[in-house]
């Protein structure tokens, strides 16, 4: 297992990071029942392999299962008697969590209710990394920053994080957090995969240049790119893309990507899955991988994607595969200033 800087901060997380979306328990609340099912035991199991590997990072939210997957999280911890500073917690604000209509979003209200239930749940006294899970059109952004502000002043909060937001907004954020002094998001965590690479026309450059730290969430595209999909054949019953069709994918562009990994994981020997994860892994801007896993078995083989190195020759031909098509203003940057590289400049004779 390979660590990284959470951010430009100088906390180190594990390439893999465990997401707990799965952790849950019997709910009849919508997508939970078919999502977040683990009960404890087998929790416990996963968390076990995990940090035996060396995964030391581990992503939640309050509204997975409404609660249920923090708590579960937490316990889990316990149970194994994990030491607290041996792991790196991160969990997320801003979905529904109760019938009013102060129970979501990311006012500073909804913020200060929701930190004390999840500290509760995961039965800790801070939080590493809290991140706001998604736009909020309403509240001013400087609400929010000033919230998350105060948190970490008050050693509930270690760092904070941004989730689902456009380019422009975390750049007005961290304008906003420089001038006034808060605490600047470290880190994005946003969906990326070799058939849906969006974020790189907009969100890549900003954090690059920013130097947040990516935290990639569905990298196998809601199990799309499981290798047990494909164009015509029949939908597994036990997955969950079966059920639950999300993240949109374009789909004549994603079978040709499983196509590309097919082959090269039958060259290494290896899962189509393993690929996909590979290739996020390679990426110089990816800090962190979010897998989730419904048992052992298949936590080890994603984890087992640390080990698979692509070739410069797989990695060009992948990236080909699953290209962006030219997008304005993308295919102008080329056109007008594809000349002017980074190059000392020598005056003409």
């Amino acid at each position: 297992m390979k660590y990284k800087q959470l951010g430009r901060t100088g906390l180190y997380v594990s390439e893999i990071c465990l997401g707990t979306m799965t952790f849950g328990g019997n709910t009849d609340a919508g997508i939970w029942k078919a999502i977040g099912s683990l009960p404890q035991g087998d929790v416990d199991a996963i968390v076990r392999r995990s940090i035996d590997s060396g995964v030391n990072f581990f992503d939640t939210a309050d509204v997975y299962s409404f609660g249920a997957s923090e708590a579960r999280l937490g316990q889990a911890l316990k149970n194994l008697g994990v030491k607290r500073s041996d792991v790196v917690l991160a969990t997320k604000v801003f979905g529904q969590m109760g019938p009013g209509p102060n129970d979501r979003g990311a006012s500073r209200g909804h913020i200060m209710d929701s930190v004390a239930r999840s500290l509760e749940r995961l039965q800790t006294d801070h939080i590493d990394l809290y991140q706001i899970h998604g736009n909020d059109s309403v509240t001013p952004i400087d609400e929010t920053l000033r919230a998350l502000d105060d948190l970490v002043r008050q050693g509930m909060v270690r760092y904070v994080g941004v989730s689902n937001w456009a380019a422009w907004k975390i750049a007005k954020a961290l304008g906003l957090s420089d001038a006034k002094g808060y605490a600047r998001f470290e880190t994005l965590q946003a969906y990326y995969t070799i058939a849906g690479r969006d974020l790189e026309r907009e969100l890549v450059p900003m954090l690059t240049s920013e130097q947040l730290g990516l935290m990639v969430w569905s990298p196998l595209a809601g199990g799309l790119l499981s290798g047990k999909f494909g164009p015509g054949s029949n939908n597994p019953e036990d997955a969950r893309r079966t059920s639950f069709d999300f993240p949109p994918v374009e789909k004549d562009r994603a079978w040709a990507c499983v196509e590309a990994m097919r082959e090269v994981g039958q060259a290494h020997d290896v899962s189509v899955a393993r690929v996909a994860l590979a290739w996020l892994l390679q990426k110089p801007h990816v800090m962190s991988v979010i897998i989730g896993a419904k048992t052992v078995e298949q936590l080890d083989d994603n984890l087992a994607a640390v080990d698979l190195t692509l070739s410069e020759d797989e990695m060009k031909r992948l990236d080909a595969v699953s290209e962006l098509p030219a997008e304005y203003p993308g295919w102008m940057f080329g056109r007008q200033g594809g000349g002017r590289v980074p190059a000392p400049f020598k005056k003409p004779a």
